[in-house]
């Protein structure tokens, strides 16, 4: 008996097989045509229609002579520098501002040595980092360092001449027996 109900199934699939799918059964896959269409295209190339161009300007060569050469220590010469291994300067504005934060902990529980660690840090990052800067001066200053001191708060205005503490920064450095005039100096970008 159950001889006879595996076969009345069997032939029951096989005649749902040949008229379609049924109301309750997926239609049949067409993974195999897929397939073949994507065997054939992997062969050819879609970027053909889309091809970049990657020269250079008509002028660039004589508009910029040496910009295939990195200047590093060598202005004068810049093919002694052709050779020279390049590492590029790690900016990340978040993590000077992580730092930032982290140094004005340090100094709010009076631990410059930290806090200056951590500015230091910052400008890493950042280098143009005018708080960074001031904060440093407070913390060399607090360390009776003057000299650097002067330097950070000059930096400072530098930066920001008319900042929000360009004031406190220019009666510190009155304070400190250093020149308020700061030379607005060009220095070179290193992004």
């Amino acid at each position: 008996m159950l001889l006879i109900l595996a076969a009345w199934g069997v032939a029951q699939q096989a005649s749902q097989g040949s008229q379609g799918p049924g109301p309750d059964q997926a239609p049949p896959r067409t993974d195999q045509h897929k397939s073949i269409d994507r065997d054939a295209e992997a062969h050819e190339s879609s970027s053909r229609d889309t091809r970049v161009d990657l020269s250079p300007p008509r002028n660039d060569a004589k508009d910029h002579p040496n910009s295939g050469v990195a200047l590093s220590g060598s202005d004068t010469n810049p093919e002694d520098a052709a050779g020279d291994v390049q590492e590029l300067h790690p900016w990340n504005p978040y993590r000077a501002a992580k730092d930032d934060e982290v140094g004005d902990y340090y100094f709010k529980r009076k631990n410059c040595k930290a806090a200056l660690a951590r500015y230091q840090d910052a400008l890493i990052y950042k280098d143009h980092d005018a708080m960074a800067n001031f904060r440093m001066a407070q913390c060399y200053e607090k360390l009776n360092q003057s000299d650097q001191a002067i330097e950070r708060y000059q930096e400072y205005l530098r930066i920001l001449p008319n900042g929000e503490f360009s004031k406190d920064a220019k009666k510190a450095l009155a304070r400190l027996g250093a020149p308020e005039k700061v030379e607005i100096s060009k220095k070179p970008d290193s992004h």
